[in-house]
């Protein structure tokens, strides 16, 4: 029998759940401009780089922090913010973790502050008893399944092709929850800088279809 809590989490990370995940390329919309991203294998290539040293395992981490009883969560939400790179990227956690708050608070009236996303999300599900490295797999499997979404609608790539990278991508998925869960704050840390210098020159790109 799947448990009801299971079946929250996976709701509050759906598509469906109104956090807005669907306006923000988190930097893709430019790396596409800029003829970086092509096809299949060089989207896989990015979307890897960003899940192992970018803003996928830094919230991953944070979003361990935040499922701990106890957790400083003021701190981790700032945390948050000052590891924001840009503007865009800044506004990005912080919309979809309000959004997030909001329609939880809705649902289930429970008043939940607004927090950047890994942190609202830990305070969020902390309650449900989920194990650690399946809240955070499942966190990362949202974040690469939205991107893979969005470069479907906005390359020459078909939806079998975008899910072929998703389900390639699934091997580090799994891999960086189990690091994660076991995490402390000292691992903070990485290195994607053409993921965070696309998503500051997507701020002044001329063209836009996505937030960020």
């Amino acid at each position: 029998m799947v448990e009801p809590a299971l079946l929250a989490l996976t709701q509050w990370l759906s598509p469906a759940f109104p956090t807005g995940a669907f306006a923000c390329s988190h930097g893709l919309e430019r790396v596409v401009a800029l003829a970086e991203v092509t096809d299949a294998a060089t989207l896989e290539a990015w979307l890897a780089d960003v899940l192992r040293h970018g803003a996928g395992w830094q919230d991953a981490v944070l979003l361990a922090q935040a499922l701990k009883p106890g957790a400083d969560l003021d701190l981790l939400d700032a945390t948050a913010r000052a590891l924001a790179p840009s503007a865009e990227r800044l506004g990005e956690t912080l919309d979809q973790g309000a959004a997030l708050a909001r329609t939880l608070a809705g649902i289930t009236d429970r008043p939940l502050p607004a927090r950047a996303l890994p942190v609202a999300l830990g305070e969020a599900a902390r309650p449900l008893g989920v194990p650690a490295a399946t809240v955070i797999a499942l966190y990362l499997q949202a974040f690469a399944g939205n991107l893979v979404t969005i470069a479907v609608r906005h390359m020459p790539l078909g939806q079998t092709d975008g899910q072929r990278v998703l389900a390639r991508l699934a091997p580090v998925v799994a891999t960086l929850a189990a690091r994660a869960a076991d995490s402390g704050l000292e691992d903070l840390g990485g290195a994607a800088l053409s993921g965070d210098l696309a998503a500051m020159e997507h701020e002044t790109q001329d063209v836009r279809i996505f937030r960020t």
